[in-house]
């Protein structure tokens, strides 16, 4: 008897095992981890309504610092962003995984998604409409606030040493094309500098007059925040003026000269370093980077404010009251 139960107790045992087993499994898939439940938090809170998983991880990556366990010290960790393979059904709204990846880099997912028409799969900014090359004033496009600028130029003069005005591009603060314009140089040109700037003697036949394009630059700029990089340049270029306070310039932020050793960065350097993306990689395209710049300077729109509001502090209520007792006084 004793052989039997010995035998029957090993299959109870084996039972009682694979049951357990069964059962921390099931365990495991019901209850999510602390990073799954915070993913999806996120989701949800971004969402509003419960999301696939976001697929296995893949193309860009950022680095980020975690504290150690039992030490006061960091160590720097390279986390890839969600893979991105999945367009969502409304090219203006944020796929899951860009959403996540949006919030993670403190970038508003429904700008990024607009400003990359969706997705991330190119590395290349576009929008969500393909840009109309010298459509002038874009008809139905809410101009806003903030408007970002870019020129192109070409050379005129001996050597063609000296810059011209050859075409402007302005986004809005989504990075939606506002304008486009290809501009008649008044001087001959000596070399068109086809090969960065993308302008070349064909694109004259349909180009606007300066003193036209001049105008309804002016006319969008009046009452604006003006974003641009070297943006004196394209001001001079244009023979425009624009008040001070109302200009933020990429190449002057000084949270952005740490990736030059201290020195101006390029918009190509910027744009690579911190959106990860290429552009100018050849003929440039003045409306990819006019919406570089507005990115760029979106994602640190908060540093901006601060050095902005540094530079051109504003008059307490108290002491323009002040002020204006004291003129009083004075007539009396």
């Amino acid at each position: 008897m004793a052989p039997e139960l010995s035998s029957n107790w090993k299959r109870l045992q084996a039972t009682l095992k694979a049951e357990s087993k069964a059962s921390t499994e099931r365990k495991r898939k019901a209850v999510p981890t602390e990073r799954q439940q915070n993913s999806i938090a996120k989701r949800r809170r971004l969402e509003g309504n419960p999301v696939k998983p976001v697929k296995s991880v893949t193309g860009l990556s950022k680095t980020i610092k975690k504290r150690k366990m039992g030490s006061g010290g960091s160590v720097e960790a390279t986390v890839p962003t969600p893979d991105l393979s999945e367009e969502p059904e409304d090219a203006a709204a944020p796929s899951a995984s860009l959403a996540l990846w949006a919030e993670d880099n403190d970038i508003s997912p429904k700008d990024l998604a607009e400003a990359y028409g969706g997705g991330l799969k190119d590395t290349t900014i576009k929008g969500t409409k393909a840009d109309i090359i010298n459509g002038g004033l874009i008809e139905g496009v809410d101009i806003g606030k903030y408007v970002g600028i870019d020129c192109e130029m070409v050379g005129v003069g001996e050597g063609g040493a000296q810059s011209v005005l050859a075409r402007v591009s302005i986004v809005n603060f989504h990075g939606t094309q506002v304008y486009d314009s290809f501009v008649k140089p008044k001087e001959f040109v000596t070399d068109w500098r086809t090969y960065v700037s993308g302008v070349s003697p064909k694109n004259m036949t349909t180009a606007r007059d300066f003193e036209v394009v001049q105008k309804e630059v002016a006319e969008i700029l009046e009452g604006r925040v003006l974003i641009g990089h070297a943006i004196k340049n394209d001001l001079a270029a244009m023979m425009l003026g624009h008040p001070r306070k109302d200009i933020r310039d990429t190449s002057r932020y000084s949270g952005f000269r740490k990736y030059n050793g201290g020195r101006t960065p390029s918009l190509r350097k910027l744009a690579k370093e911190l959106l990860g993306v290429d552009i100018q990689g050849g003929e440039h395209s003045s409306i990819e980077d006019a919406r570089a710049t507005m990115l760029l300077f979106r994602r640190h729109k908060s540093g901006f404010d601060v050095e902005h509001a540094q530079r051109y502090p504003t008059a307490t209520p108290g002491s323009k009251k002040l002020k204006g007792q004291k003129k009083k006084k004075g007539k009396r």
